[in-house]
């Protein structure tokens, strides 16, 4: 039996960034904050910032972008994925995700979307996962090949 799941609440630290595989299958991306408070050995209040990659695929993708602003505070559920590819000028790079499943904003909508603004704050879940596709590592967004 195995298990890879992941739960974080946290804000989020840029406005999420979409796009397509060639395949036309819509991928999200964005960054959450996750703030820990801790006493240090001299019994100061310390605080630390875990910084997670999130990737959202198919409808959950175009959801998260619409909705989702830099700030939002947001449960995220999924699953942790680890990829390596190499960069444009041939460098080996790596990177850990949580590829979401679900992220509901936890924070009130602001006021100015009260009036044919988005829907209220509900869980989001996507799908069945995107089948296996090349994605197009010609960007340069971070070095991430999407």
């Amino acid at each position: 039996m195995s298990l890879n799941k992941a739960m974080i609440i946290g804000n989020l630290g840029r406005d999420p960034e979409m796009r397509y595989t060639p395949s036309g299958q819509p991928v999200t991306q964005f960054t959450v904050a996750v703030n820990r408070n801790y006493r240090d050995q001299n019994g100061d209040w310390q605080e630390e910032t875990e910084w997670f990659r999130v990737v959202c695929w198919g409808p959950l993708a175009e959801r998260t972008a619409e909705y989702l602003r830099k700030g939002r505070k947001v449960y995220v559920e999924g699953r942790l994925q680890t990829r390596q590819w190499e960069a444009q000028d041939g460098t080996k790079r790596t990177t850990t995700e949580l590829v979401a499943s679900t992220v509901t904003p936890l924070d009130p909508r602001p006021r100015d979307e009260a009036e044919g603004g988005p829907p209220p704050a509900r869980p989001v879940e996507r799908g069945a996962p995107p089948a296996a596709e090349p994605i197009d590592e010609t960007s340069d967004l971070d070095d991430l090949p999407f």
